[in-house]
């Protein structure tokens, strides 16, 4: 018989666990606001990529609160973008078509990214307006039906 045989084991299931580190997120959070009204500088933590239990999320986001912006996007799944009580912190959840977590972000900065237009879609932008102004008729309740 071996010696391990003599170890006990416990299984805990990880399902409320605290790593200890959403205390040191925060510290890393009031940096980053120190950074972003300094120099304009914006910062993304990616929360999914740290040892970050379910207590830990629970209790940052308590700590953080609820802002009053909530973007839904559908891209691959969908990704919502809630605003915290703290101006400049945004909570970013992205998942699969399927509601899996893929990534979870704290943004801070003044829009987060996922919410800006992409410079390259500009391009196309007036020809897309002056192809609907071209098919609408005044009056119409729906332009493009």
């Amino acid at each position: 018989m071996s010696g391990l045989s003599s170890i006990p084991v416990r299984v805990a299931a990880d399902g409320d666990a605290c790593h200890g580190n959403a205390l040191a997120i925060l510290h890393e959070v009031r940096h980053a606001l120190e950074r972003l009204i300094s120099t304009g500088e914006a910062t993304r933590i990616d929360l999914h990529a740290l040892p970050f239990g379910a207590g830990d999320e629970a209790w940052l986001t308590a700590l953080l609160g609820t802002g009053e912006v909530l973007a839904t996007i559908e891209a691959l799944g969908p990704t919502s973008v809630q605003e915290t009580a703290i101006p400049g912190v945004w909570l970013v959840d992205y998942r699969n078509a399927e509601g899996q977590r893929l990534a979870l972000h704290l943004e801070v900065t003044c829009i987060p990214g996922i919410l800006r237009t992409q410079c390259r879609e500009l391009d196309t932008a007036v020809a897309t307006l002056d192809t609907r102004l071209s098919a609408a008729t005044p009056g119409d309740s729906h332009p493009l039906s």
